[in-house]
């Protein structure tokens, strides 16, 4: 009895389920959970912050089992899982609309359309599959049936703002729908997700395996392939070399006219004319003789070589000279969206831009490219024009520290708004919305493509975004399993569970190979970006991870990339689409 009365506190904590401190710890200690086992690998595989679901759903179900449930029958009050569910869902949606949308209309040009297509045969035939296994093994008649087997859906293509963007949907189709809402009592589609989620995240990585044995791929001919395309196909990788000026229609021509004459792109970043080293800007005029240093892209460096004269050895760093180069860092918000061109770096200071960095990845200085916050550019000039320009993009590394909170909010405040408006499809009775999940995550997609022409800067470290987005994800997933976790061994032991679990497989897989074996003998499509290609369709890390291991190349991160944005957002809508649409 006293030991009863000296831990009556802690049980309390735990047993009193309308409290601050409880509704807190219990979510903390789901998350903690949740985060500390998905970093334990299965063979290759780890199931991330996904594990989150399934603590909590155990969580909710020890609860039920326990009888400490309050008298709505959930460990928390309803209210309370509701708005930890949807405001984690929009952080989460509207962080991943950031992180694709810089990327999402590019995604279309060139070898993009072609690997996007394959990407929406499969989101289809992920679409088919799941109304073929519904006509088939489910009773069409039992309302439930319909939105349980899109959870399935969204847990075979392990698309968890799918799941989201679909549990949205169905509340705002239960507010006007009552016998639904009556058919769904006792009924999670976050169970049904759970049930699909795990053999999905096996299945991938099985049939990208047994792919490779059926259409008998050999690695060492696909890397080979990968590698003689890189050599044939360069992009705007940037190209340095010395080229002195023999072509004596250029003599006395400045930068500029040559450029628009030779009708290439290039930036001269130093010359050397009888000895002496000069910053050449874009209206320097030029003579026959002139040594110059120049950087272009890859692709352009052979056109731009043979027309202005002969390449020619030169170390420029040893010239000892004021002319320096630094890497500038873009900080100040005032810069966002303006071009190369619109600076005015080689006319208002004495010097030129080369490089910029964005992502990690090295591009050159187009005089048509968006300077965007947190791009690295190469200034190339004397030192004190280089200080000029630099206080003038800001170059405050502390600056890209501080998170941009301020424009996250207005996003998330302009894509609650666009959620919630209703709009009428077809013949449907009742308007339909983009939800919690599809406003947020447009918005986002638009502000991170095209923010800057609004002034709007979206920057945030990657380090930020990553925090916030899994932040809401953690909270969506608890809050999710905390719901569901009351009824899921219902569902899994004596309900369709174990049925969900291989229509889910089918979902995965099927599409898979209909969709790659075409690609492969037909239009001979490389085996790493096709993996890629699957990983970005599916948006599955752990089949990213497993197809960069067997690559040894950024074959399928490039693919994967590619098909992402677009696949992420078309994941998203069609879930929500399907509940609007068959249940409205």
């Amino acid at each position: 009895m006293f030991m009863y009365r000296q831990m009556e506190w802690f049980i309390k904590l735990f047993a009193d389920t309308n409290s601050v401190a409880h509704i807190v710890t219990l979510l903390a200690l789901v998350i903690f959970l949740g985060f500390r086992l998905g970093k334990l690998k299965f063979g290759s595989v780890s199931l991330g912050s996904t594990f989150v679901l399934f603590v909590s759903i155990l969580v909710g179900h020890l609860y039920a089992y326990s009888g400490w449930n309050n008298a709505e029958g959930y460990c928390v009050p309803l209210n309370v899982l509701n708005f930890v569910q949807d405001f984690g869902l929009i952080l989460f949606v509207y962080c991943i609309g950031l992180q694709v949308g810089p990327g999402f209309f590019s995604s279309f040009k060139k070898d993009g359309i072609k690997l996007n297509t394959y990407s929406i045969a499969i989101i289809l035939l992920n679409i088919a599959v799941m109304f073929g296994c519904f006509f088939l093994f489910f009773d069409t008649s039992d309302l439930k049936n319909l939105p349980m087997v899109v959870g399935v859906l969204c847990g075979a293509v392990t698309n968890t703002p799918g799941l989201g963007a679909a549990n949205e949907a169905l509340s705002e189709v239960q507010s006007r729908n009552p016998a639904l809402a009556h058919a769904m009592e006792g009924h999670e589609i976050a169970s049904a997700y759970a049930c699909a989620y795990p053999l999905a995240v096996v299945g991938m990585i099985v049939a990208v395996i047994l792919l490779r044995y059926i259409l008998k791929i050999k690695l060492d001919a696909e890397q080979e392939q990968i590698r003689l395309a890189a050599e044939n196909n360069p992009h705007a990788k940037p190209h340095r070399m010395t080229v002195r000026l023999q072509n004596k229609a250029l003599d006395g021509m400045s930068i500029r006219k040559i450029r628009s004459f030779i009708g290439r792109n290039f930036v001269c970043s130093r010359m050397e004319r009888e000895g002496e080293l000069l910053t050449p800007t874009i209206d320097s005029v030029l003579q026959t003789g002139d040594l110059l240093n120049i950087v272009c892209a890859e692709d352009d460096a052979e056109a731009v070589a043979a027309f202005i004269g002969t390449i020619e050895e030169k170390d420029w760093q040893v010239v000892h000279s004021p002319i320096v180069a630094k890497r500038v860092v873009v900080t100040k918000p005032e810069v966002e969206g303006k071009t190369l061109a619109q600076m005015h770096f080689s006319s208002e200071f004495g010097i030129n831009i080369t490089r910029v960095i964005r992502s990690g990845i090295e591009l050159f200085a187009d005089r048509n490219m968006h300077l965007k916050v947190g791009d690295r550019i190469l200034m190339v000039g004397p030192q004190d024009s280089i200080s000029h320009a630099e206080s003038v993009v800001g170059n405050s590394i502390q600056d890209l520290k501080h998170p941009n909170i301020g424009p996250i909010f207005l996003g998330v405040l302009l894509g609650v708004i666009l959620g919630s408006i209703p709009f009428t499809i077809g013949s449907i009775p009742n308007p339909v919305k983009l939800g919690l999940a599809g406003g947020p995550l447009i918005v986002a997609i638009l502000i991170g493509a095209k923010g800057y022409k609004v002034r709007i800067v979206s920057h945030t470290t990657s380090s930020v975004n990553m925090f916030v987005r899994e932040l809401g994800l953690s909270l969506f997933l608890a809050g999710v399993g905390l719901k569901a976790g009351a009824n899921f061994w219902h569902t899994l032991s004596q309900g369709d569970g174990i049925k969900y679990v291989w229509v889910g497989f089918i979902i995965t897989v099927l599409p898979i190979f209909i969709v790659s074996i075409i690609a492969r003998l037909k239009l001979k499509l490389n085996y790493f970006t096709l993996s890629g290609l699957i990983a970005g369709t599916y948006t599955d890390p752990p089949l990213l991870g497993f197809s960069n291991q067997i690559a040894g190349n950024n074959a399928p991160a490039v693919s994967y990339s590619t098909v992402y944005p677009l696949s992420m957002f078309l994941r998203i809508l069609t879930a929500q689409l399907i509940i609007l649409l068959w249940c409205a």
